[in-house]
């Protein structure tokens, strides 16, 4: 009897030990806390996910990064989408989608303490440029906004592969319009190209083509203001006034900082044509017909239609 209770007892001990050793094989599921993971798991990011599934970029942000996600929510992509010919996101054309995507996508992981206002690069790629990647303007003077277009309403959503900053609006391509509307520095310039007499500038800066636009800053125009002193610019009539606009915008081409040459001619779209002259010496100048001479200050604001640098004198053509 004793040898029976004896085998029982073992034979309780032999299954609660089988029991143990299921229960040590079975490996927990693995946690994703990748971009993708973080993503795929976030209610409000649902037609992201779709998206980054159809460009083929959920597996390109589950990788080693690290990088920056600006994130639409599904609010933000249902309004982008209500711009486009498109009803869902799976009727946008995939290599369109792409860049798009990667429009949203830095690499490295900046949190938003790391963010300042100034131009970053994204992994997106526009026609205007195979080299050159898609600018960014970050603005942190109210909250963090981007491209003029979309704020960051919930920031570093941190990633096991980066970070995830949720933004209100998808981030389109921009053109040359988009990055001058952006940036504060040109508002003058903005209100130049379209004050009355002015032909469309918005629209053709905003077209398809190579544009490489050498944009005067506000203090650009402020000092102009006193060149021309008593009368100010006020005093330049609009057909001359279209004259100097169209003095800082070359067609055709998209010009990077790189390949300025000293002592090039450059002619931009004045017609009848007129050129000025790119000065190396000292850093990059620009000669106009003037014999005035302007710093290049900023260079290579990549657009998807073409770039800009940014200059602190008013070029001006004879007239």
């Amino acid at each position: 009897m004793k040898n029976l209770l004896k085998l029982k007892v073992l034979a309780l001990m032999l299954i609660a030990i089988g029991f143990v050793s299921c229960d040590n094989n079975d490996d927990p599921m693995p946690v994703d806390n990748t971009i993708t993971g973080l993503a795929v798991k976030n209610e409000n990011l649902k037609i992201l996910v779709q998206a980054l599934t159809r460009a083929d970029l959920a597996t390109t942000l589950k990788g080693a990064g690290p990088f920056t996600v600006f994130a639409p929510t599904d609010a933000a992509f249902t309004a982008f989408l209500k711009t486009t010919p498109y009803a869902t996101i799976n009727d946008v054309p995939k290599d369109v989608l792409t860049q798009i995507l990667l429009n949203h996508v830095v690499s490295g992981s900046v949190k938003s303490t790391a963010l300042t206002t100034t131009y970053i690069k994204t992994l997106a790629k526009g026609s205007a440029s195979a080299t050159n990647n898609l600018s960014m303007y970050v603005d942190i003077t109210s909250g963090v906004k981007l491209n003029g277009v979309a704020t960051v309403t919930t920031a570093d959503v941190m990633a096991s592969n980066g970070v995830i900053h949720v933004v209100d609006a998808v981030i389109g391509l921009p053109t040359v319009v988009t990055h001058a509307l952006a940036n504060k520095n040109f508002t003058s310039l903005v209100g130049a190209l379209t004050g009355s007499g002015q032909p469309n500038f918005v629209g053709t800066l905003s077209g398809t083509g190579s544009f490489t636009v050498f944009a005067p800053t506000n203090a650009a125009f402020t000092a102009l203001n006193t060149e021309l002193a008593p009368g100010g610019i006020a005093s330049v009539s609009a057909a001359n006034l279209t004259k100097v606009l169209q003095y800082h915008v070359v067609s055709g081409a998209n010009v990077l900082a790189a390949t300025l040459t000293d002592g090039q001619i450059v002619t931009p779209i004045l017609t009848p044509a007129q050129t000025f002259t790119i000065q190396l010496t000292g850093g990059a100048k620009i000669k106009d017909a003037r014999n005035r001479v302007s710093n290049i200050i900023i260079t290579d604001v990549q657009c998807s239609n073409g770039v800009i640098h940014a200059i602190d004198k008013v070029l001006l053509p004879t007239f």
